[in-house]
């Protein structure tokens, strides 16, 4: 037997280093010192600052009590701390956990117990709603508060005892303070929520390795550059900003801070920082699409907008591309470190007319580079479905953009990587040219008399009716059919409310009998507080009231 020509090598300091993303911090304020970092409202912090401000409040952390492996937990929006934290409290050593800011008292209790939270940093806004979730905890966390002065003023009486300012905080720690990157790639940087629709919240586990990855990922899909003026609509406690947190250090870019995402806002936020691209659920798309022409900014340069949730509707697509802006719509989950793939538009796709490049564009793409595989299979079997646009099986992923594991949770870590594949849940075609189309929530196709119905699909054609601003479909119990779907709508502002008859005329006009709604419910929407349509309230209504109805 010969031996291998690399026998005897191995790792050693001077060819391995464990991947971290928060050293992209250090490089980016070395190459562009005095380049502007981060906008917000008057605020112009350079790259420079920003790095000096992450160690201060590592070192400030460090003296405050807080130990390498603890977790911070942070309460905060979209403004220049939240940044902060992202690279501060990973170079204590410890764990971020960032809070979503729309949850209640109690689900916020939850977490800063399930994570065993040994601080709280939180802007004064949501002074009340910390104090409230703080009552819950036998052994509450130190609080530290941050005083956003572009933001609302904290209100009279919501103290907290033995409180820190963050300013105070941040002044204990030395710009120079050396920070020690993780000693082990696979060392936890965050742990971060799931909606908790269904009971209690899984903490997703994010290791160092998946973040640096997911964040070269984005840069490399989205095309940025030095010249990327990215606008925070998307909240950072999400998926930690699909990693777009770490991203724009790796080229450069520019971060524009938005504390509340309203259409006058983003509109001028777009004019006036030249900003040229931006993330949101299709939520935040069609806000920008209904906004009124007062709200509205003429702008000059393209804008990117980054999509993901649930599959835009072609009209969305369509009336932003009108507006100015180019939709990519991307596909992940908060255990996939946010998006794993990427709707890539191709060139022949130009020629073809405005609806028909909607519905290309609204497919949920192909991989990521940095994604280790993806596949559309069977979930049980395994076996890959066939590429013909029709045949359904779930969404698979394994690779280094996986999540370590739901924190504290080893039954619910085992069902999800059954098979040696992390399943999403998710229902998809693969097509021809090899793109991925999710047609469905597992548990949100509706089968009525053995025939599957997306949900997806009846949701799209109702979003393409002028008069219809959202649409969600459920299916409901029918004794003969099995199922049967009930649709819920709301109308767009300004809009003459469209009768029942005539959104069944349309849906006849546009899918086959068995898929046309059997009720239509109209009314705003129930959302979770990551702006998903809480569907399992709708079918509670849905199934409130009964119906005989036959599909033709």
């Amino acid at each position: 037997m010969t031996t291998p020509p690399a026998a005897g090598l191995g790792r050693v300091d001077a060819n391995h280093s464990p991947l971290n993303p928060i050293g992209f911090l250090d490089r980016a304020a070395r190459i562009w010192p005095d380049r502007v970092a981060i906008v917000h409202g008057a605020k112009r912090i350079t790259w420079r600052d920003f790095r000096d401000r992450c160690r201060r409040l590592a070192e400030g952390l460090l003296g405050s009590g807080i130990e390498r492996g603890d977790t911070v937990s942070v309460l905060l929006p979209n403004i220049p701390e939240m940044l902060e934290a992202h690279y501060g409290i990973p170079m204590a050593g410890a764990v971020l956990n960032p809070l979503n800011t729309r949850l209640q008292d109690r689900e916020i209790a939850f977490i800063l117990d399930h994570c065993r939270a040994t601080a709280l940093i939180v802007d004064s806004e949501f002074a009340g709603l910390a104090s409230r979730a703080l009552r819950h905890l036998d052994n509450p966390p130190k609080v530290i508060v941050v005083e956003d002065t572009e933001g609302p003023r904290p209100r009279d009486g919501l103290k907290f005892d033995g409180a820190t300012r963050y300013e105070d905080l941040v002044l204990m720690g030395s710009p120079e303070f050396q920070w020690r990157p993780p000693a082990d790639e696979w060392d936890t940087v965050s742990v971060l929520y799931t909606s908790g629709t269904v009971g209690n919240p899984k903490g997703v586990v994010f290791q160092h390795r998946g973040a640096y990855l997911n964040a070269v990922g984005q840069a490399l899909v989205t095309g940025m550059n030095a010249d990327t003026s990215y606008l925070w609509t998307l909240p950072m406690f999400h998926c930690n900003g699909w990693c777009f947190t770490w991203a724009l250090a790796i080229v450069g870019g520019r971060h524009v801070c938005l504390r509340n995402v309203v259409a006058d806002q983003v509109f001028q936020a777009i004019a006036d920082e030249r900003v040229n691209m931006l993330c949101g659920a299709p939520t935040v798309l069609t806000m920008l699409i209904h906004a009124p022409q007062g709200a509205r900014r003429r702008f000059e340069q393209r804008c990117d907008v980054y999509t993901g949730g649930a599959p835009p509707p072609a009209a969305v697509i369509a009336g932003m591309e009108e507006m100015g802006f180019r939709v990519t719509h991307l596909y992940g989950l908060t255990e996939t470190f946010g998006p794993a793939t990427v709707g890539l538009i191709q060139d022949e796709w130009a020629s073809l007319s405005l609806p028909e490049r909607a519905q290309h564009i609204a497919r949920q793409g192909v991989p990521y580079p940095t994604v280790g595989d993806l596949l559309v299979a069977d979930p049980e079997s395994l076996e890959p479905v066939p590429a013909d646009g029709e045949t359904l099986g779930e969404i698979l992923v394994r690779g280094n953009t996986v999540m370590k594991g739901y924190l504290d949770n080893p039954e619910a870590t085992r069902e999800a990587f059954r098979g040696g594949w992390f399943h999403s849940g998710d229902l998809a075609v693969v097509h021809g040219d090899g793109y991925v189309e999710v047609r469905d929530r597992a548990k949100d196709i509706i089968i009525s008399g053995g025939e599957n119905i997306s949900s997806i699909e009846v949701e799209d054609v109702l979003h393409a009716h002028p008069a219809v601003m959202e649409a969600a479909v459920v299916g409901r119990a029918h004794p003969k059919w099995g199922e049967r779907p009930v649709a819920f709508v709301s109308v767009s502002p300004g809009s003459e409310p469209p009768g029942e008859k005539d959104l069944r005329s349309f849906c006849r006009e546009r899918l086959a009998g068995y898929k046309v709604p059997d009720d239509f419910v109209f009314g705003e929407l129930p959302k979770t507080s990551t702006g998903k349509v809480r569907k399992t309230e709708l079918r509670e209504r849905a199934a409130m009231n009964t119906a005989e109805e036959t599909p033709a």
